[in-house]
């Protein structure tokens, strides 16, 4: 009974934070200033060179992942 009761608890706790959790503020406006004035979403930051990073652990995850299915296989 008091695992019931805590796991209610634990539940109701996590439902209830999330309201706080998620709040933010609100955006600043656009301003009237700047090159063009319509500025991508993001800010415009730059994710070129985290992808290729990412791109290239996942290949070599991938390529261990290959190596040693075939190894296992062969052993068998």
């Amino acid at each position: 009974m008091k695992k019931y009761i805590l796991s209610i608890f634990i539940a109701l706790t996590f439902v209830l934070w999330t309201d706080t959790a998620f709040s933010q503020s609100v955006p600043p406006p656009p301003s009237s200033h700047g090159e063009s004035g319509n500025q991508a979403p993001g800010g415009g930051a730059p994710i070129g060179g985290g992808l290729f990073i990412l791109l290239g652990l996942g290949a070599a995850y991938g390529g261990k992942k290959l190596y040693d299915n075939r190894k296992e296989a062969l052993e068998d």
